[in-house]
């Protein structure tokens, strides 16, 4: 257990605890050094009486020698253990959330772009010895994956023909971000694809045969080579040319798939008239993400085309357990 010191000891403990069953590893960690940090300020500042007045909370905020992006995270964290203080009949005053402007905007490709890109994968030409003898009927595959199910690169390629049900349509993703299994259902015609993929590739009945190999089977396609490939020659193909970093953070990628799936999915859920906490919780499940902060990330380049439904989404997501943005190892 934590040797937490201050007046709010034993609050600071609960709360831990409760945490620890609900957070992964790593989160978990980043709260301790939270708690602990916060711990130290109520002792260094005398707190001495059950309570966290407006002046104690001010006070602290003021402490914080870090980013915006950074304050925002610890301010969100601070409002859940403050309530579970409010919980628990102890008076303790929420501070206001700063405001905080995102201005990362990934690349998000058209239609048509996208329809260029899958022809341009369709119809690659490779020339000159080649050390992988099945890229040519890989990349289209990936970047089907990729765009029909909103997969992360890494984990994609790390998928075994044993992980496809192709009766169900469903991949089980067994190495993921945070090391966390879950299931993908795929669109039929996405398995079909797939199931035909695989027959041409001679994967059937080889359930520990990697699905995207290289010459050496039991080595997958890696993420480099896919990325080069994508990037100098299907988006050049494509005529999908890089852009000023100062219009977009992030030129058009494999990444920007996933964004686009995000985007589609989301908007798909907005004019089938669903309701912003009946789908984002589903999205967020499908999509891995350990938290709903992740998915707002996400779903920040929709604010153009869906104002409303964005202003909704971050009302509901900002008090729900987040992870929080801090890239320092001290809170």
């Amino acid at each position: 257990m934590i040797a937490f010191e201050s007046i709010l000891r034993d609050e600071l403990s609960g709360f831990y605890l409760l945490r620890e069953a609900t957070v992964s590893k790593d989160t978990l960690e980043r709260d301790r050094a939270m708690l602990l940090v916060f711990d130290r300020f109520l002792c260094d500042n005398g707190v001495v009486r059950k309570e966290l007045s407006e002046e104690i909370v001010s006070g602290w905020m003021q402490s914080l020698n870090v980013g915006r992006n950074t304050l925002v995270g610890k301010v969100v964290f601070l409002r859940i253990f403050i309530k579970y203080l409010n919980s628990m009949g102890i008076n303790a005053v929420i501070p206001e959330i700063p405001k905080y402007k995102n201005d990362y905007v990934p690349y998000i490709f058209s239609d048509d772009e996208l329809k260029d890109i899958f022809v341009s994968a369709d119809n690659i030409a490779m020339t000159g010895k080649q050390p992988n003898p099945y890229i040519q009927l890989e990349l289209p595959m990936v970047l089907r994956m990729l765009y029909g199910c909103g997969l992360r690169v890494g984990e994609t390629l790390s998928l075994k023909i044993g992980d496809v049900d192709f009766v169900g349509g469903i991949l089980t993703m067994r190495h993921t971000k945070g090391d966390k299994q879950r299931l993908v259902p795929m669109h039929p015609s996405l398995t079909a694809i797939l199931h035909q993929y695989s027959h041409a590739m001679g994967l059937m009945g080889k359930p520990k045969a990697f699905l995207f190999p290289t010459a050496i089977h039991d080595v997958p396609l890696t993420n480099r080579t896919l990325r080069g490939k994508f990037k100098h020659t299907i988006l050049r193909e494509a005529g999908v040319l890089p852009i000023d970093k100062a219009r977009c953070a992030r030129g058009p990628c494999l990444h920007c798939l996933r964004h686009v799936f995000a985007f589609k999915s989301f908007a798909q859920a907005e004019r089938a008239g669903r309701s912003v906490d009946d789908s984002v919780p589903y999205l967020s499940t499908y999509l891995g993400h350990e938290t709903l902060n992740e998915t707002a990330k996400y779903l920040k380049f929709s604010s153009d085309l869906f104002p409303e439904a964005l202003e909704r989404f971050e009302d509901y997501t900002i008090d729900v357990f987040p992870e929080v943005f801090d890239n320092e190892k001290e809170w």
